[in-house]
């Protein structure tokens, strides 16, 4: 088994054609189709079902293909580190759930490289997307949070997955909402406040559950419920409808606009106990490449800042 047959393979995997692959691969499709055969006979499984269409993942491929992705990542991690190649393009990926600061650090990040030297993407999506993301290493690193209702389910998932969770910061829960709604300028609000206003959540889909909400306090019973799949609707719905969402608090002006507030929630005894551990989640034992470690850094140095600014006693 060769790297070259790994990227053969990965590279089939993400356009499910060898005819496209081999068009990507700069390779003639009989010596790609030579290739994978040969790969299949010696590790002895079928990787590919071949059909008129395309071709799809067996279930033995789907397993050799996610493994092999880490594998070639690593070689590429490696090479980016200690290659002498300065014209190779940069790549990497992040997935997260809706955080403006994950945004906001993410521009800061690509801001200290040259537009033509890199490949870049980043996807605010799904709680379990993100995790998906990152166990395929379709994404190098993460962003979710944890909290005392969530953390035992998505702590068993991301061990299941080979994941493991770092810490970047503890929040407190704010209710987020447009600065004209009746309850921006109280000093907290709670649940009874909140009651008349519809709450607002991301979407999970159809494997979407409790456990993979966005919001904190999703088991509640909310009169008024909508659910959105972006931060432009989200943002939009808070505005006509004078609809909230739960979150950490920590936003970013310069992404979401200065039009929207973040107050603080309590309970109906005025406590405020309800917390949320955000953090970054990567692959067990990888190697981080230095595209990966720079933003990391531009979200600690923006949430020291941000907490410096907005919460000086933290």
């Amino acid at each position: 088994m060769t790297l070259q047959q790994l990227r053969y393979a990965i590279g089939i995997a993400k356009v499910g054609s060898f005819n496209k692959a081999a068009e990507s691969l700069f390779i003639s499709q009989p010596s790609l189709t030579t290739a994978i055969h040969d790969l299949e006979d010696e590790i002895g499984i079928t990787i590919f079902n071949r059909t008129s269409r395309g071709v799809t993942l067996t279930p033995e491929g789907e397993e050799f293909i996610a493994r092999a992705n880490e594998l070639y990542n690593h070689y590429e991690s490696v090479l980016e580190r200690y290659s002498k190649e300065e014209q190779k393009k940069k790549r990497f990926a992040v997935s997260t759930q809706h955080y403006s600061f994950a945004v906001k650090s993410f521009v800061n990040m690509a801001k200290k490289f040259n537009i033509d030297d890199y490949e870049f993407a980043i996807r605010e999506t799904k709680t379990k997307e993100v995790i998906d993301d990152v166990t395929s290493l379709r994404s190098e690193i993460g962003i979710i949070y944890l909290s005392d209702f969530n953390r035992k389910y998505i702590t068993y998932l991301l061990k299941e997955h080979d994941l493991v969770f770092q810490k970047l910061i503890d929040c407190k829960a704010y209710a987020y909402m447009w600065k004209n709604n009746p309850l921006a300028n109280k000093p907290f609000v709670n649940l009874e406040d909140l009651s008349q206003y519809p709450c607002l959540s991301f979407e999970q889909g159809e494997s979407g559950n409790y456990y993979f909400a966005e919001e904190i306090l999703s088991t509640n019973e909310y009169h008024k419920t909508i659910k959105a799949n972006d931060r432009a609707t989200m943002l939009n719905l808070m505005v006509g409808l004078n609809g909230y969402t739960l979150c950490s608090g920590i936003i970013s002006e310069e992404i979401n606009g200065s039009d929207y507030v973040a107050v603080p929630f309590k309970d109906a005894k005025g406590e405020d106990d309800r917390s949320m551990e955000i953090g970054y989640i990567t692959k067990k034992n990888f190697m981080l490449s230095t595209i990966c470690r720079i933003y990391i850094r531009e979200m600690e140095e923006y949430l020291k800042e941000y907490t410096a600014e907005h919460n000086p006693n933290v």
